[in-house]
């Protein structure tokens, strides 16, 4: 395979994303907020068994549900959900911060382990900047950064805030970081909207003193952002050297600015914006590369008159510079609004057809998990008999990782059974099963990804379970843990049972080009 055909097979993802109706490629993501225990755990201090089974429940849910990853807040108060040295163990998960689980486990370990078995992604979610979460009632244990340097936060609201502006908080946030990606088989770093925290009753974030010392004679505005872009600059950094197949993500507010303040803003009437309020300057990152994906919160109805969703998605679509844009959708509105789009049963459905058929977008994060407990305007049953209803591969980040795997090799068992090897080195991610009707060529747009099977070596495939139609052609392609797909191997079901001798029918393969 060539470089100048992984370019070109790239370009045709979100073609393919947009023409199908199932795409083959698609990012179906969850939030699991762990603060004040809005998704996980149900409540604090639960003994450890019933920690893991309220996780495997969740994600089996969210697998039915046709979801391939999962964004999980893992440090949501500068507390930690997995033993560390540098943050006590965190309230919402034993009732008492820096008091462990009983009996002790590792519950960021069990969740990579248990999200991994199932095929699906784990992006660890971290707020750099949020400290504290109630200043009058959070446990704070002795040893939280807090109480061992206390100017480095300051009280804001409710709240506790480190000030973004001091080298000491972006180099301990970046420590945090570094750590988690040297210890733990992340498969991304996500960050949400909360930068400089949001302005309260119109008072602006008090970092005089900071501002004093360090600004510079820089405008307070662009010295704010300039601490922001650097910390994000340093962690795109330190991702990348302690794990380079790691991805960064952003998921900020849906309005970057306002083209009444900015001719390449978006046509919103937003009263708060990424860049005024919370100087997060989103589109300096993505044009100079420091993150893999952002994912903007995009939690208005599609007739909303202000800051319309189908507005939005366009004017985010055309600002990606290469890299991937997932959109987050609101499905938790549908349990707060009493009125309106989000109490009919079409307006996720439409957002999800608007994402599609988008050239750019390349899938969803939903806010939040427990809102899908209660099945709400029966979305659950739409994503599972129809809109996730096919399995899709996570898009690959090529500027990450563009070499394919080794391509399958297929040992036929008997008339109805073949036994799938993969012989590379490293093991990979899953394999994955397509289909073409006989009378197609075999090409991409004519396949359909049909089932998605976690292994790293080696799976045994009933070719009856897959083959509906007499005319079907089977195909097998091994996926690594980049999203990478290799070339297809056809699957032959075997005339003679005689003929079933251990012979790799290698090749079976049709030189087929890998499927970005």
């Amino acid at each position: 395979m060539n470089r100048i055909f992984f370019v070109i097979l790239l370009l045709n993802i979100t073609f393919i994303c947009a023409a199908q109706e199932s795409p083959q490629y698609e990012f179906r993501a969850v939030w699991v907020a762990t603060v004040d225990n809005i998704d996980f755990p149900s409540k604090k201090g639960l003994p450890s068994y019933q920690q893991k089974q309220e996780f495997t429940d969740l994600l089996d849910m969210h697998k039915r549900n046709g979801m391939n990853a999962v964004v999980v807040q893992i440090r949501p108060v500068s507390d930690a959900f997995y033993p560390s040295n540098l943050e006590p163990w965190s309230e919402f998960l034993t009732g008492k911060q820096g008091l462990a689980p009983n009996p002790y486990y590792d519950p960021l370990q069990f969740m990579i382990e248990e999200t991994h078995k199932r095929g699906m992604e784990f992006h660890a979610w971290l707020n750099p900047y949020r400290a504290v979460f109630n200043i009058n009632k959070s446990s704070i244990s002795s040893t939280h950064i807090t109480k061992i340097f206390p100017k480095m936060a300051v009280a804001f609201g409710s709240y506790k805030w480190y000030d973004p502006g001091l080298p000491q908080v972006r180099e301990y946030v970046n420590r945090i970081v570094k750590d988690l990606v040297e210890r733990y088989e992340l498969d991304g770093i996500h960050f949400d909207d909360y930068f400089y925290p949001y302005p309260i009753n119109g008072k602006p974030f008090p970092d005089e003193a900071t501002y004093a010392r360090y600004g510079d004679g820089m405008d307070k505005g662009d010295w704010r952002r300039s601490n922001v872009d650097t910390i994000i600059k340093q962690l795109s950094n330190t991702i990348k050297k302690a794990n380079p197949r790691v991805k960064f993500g952003i998921s900020p507010f849906g309005v970057w600015r306002n083209q009444s303040k900015d001719a390449r803003g978006s046509e919103s009437k937003a009263g708060i914006t990424n860049y005024d309020d919370l100087y997060a300057d989103i589109l300096l990152w993505l044009q100079n590369g420091w993150i893999d994906y952002v994912a903007p919160q995009l939690y208005w109805e599609t007739s909303h008159s202000y800051v319309g969703f189908n507005m939005l998605l366009d004017w985010w679509s055309k600002h990606t510079f290469g890299k991937q844009l997932f959109i987050g959708q609101a499905i938790y509105r549908s349990l707060e609004s009493r009125t309106g789009s989000w109490k009919t049963t079409t307006e996720i459905p439409k957002q999800i057809r608007a994402i599609r058929a988008n050239d750019e977008a390349l899938g969803s994060i939903y806010f939040s998990s427990k809102t899908f407990e209660s099945n709400p305007m029966g979305w659950n049953d739409s994503l599972r008999n129809n809109y996730y209803k096919r399995p899709a591969l996570i898009p690959p980040m090529m500027w990450i990782d563009s070499i394919p795997p080794l391509k399958p090799m297929i040992e036929n068992l008997s008339k109805d059974e073949v036994r799938i090897f993969y012989r590379g080195a490293e093991p990979i991610k899953q394999f994955a099963v397509y289909t073409i009707d006989d009378s197609l060529e075999e090409i991409i747009e004519n396949a359909t990804l049909t089932n998605v099977f976690v292994a790293d070596k080696t799976f045994d495939l009933k070719i009856s379970a897959i083959k509906s139609l007499l005319g079907e052609k089977i195909f097998v392609a091994a996926v690594d843990k980049n999203n990478v797909v290799s070339d297809w191997v056809q699957v032959k079901p075997l005339i003679n049972t005689a003929d079933a001798a251990v012979v790799p029918a290698s090749s079976a393969s049709n030189n087929l080009p890998s499927k970005k």
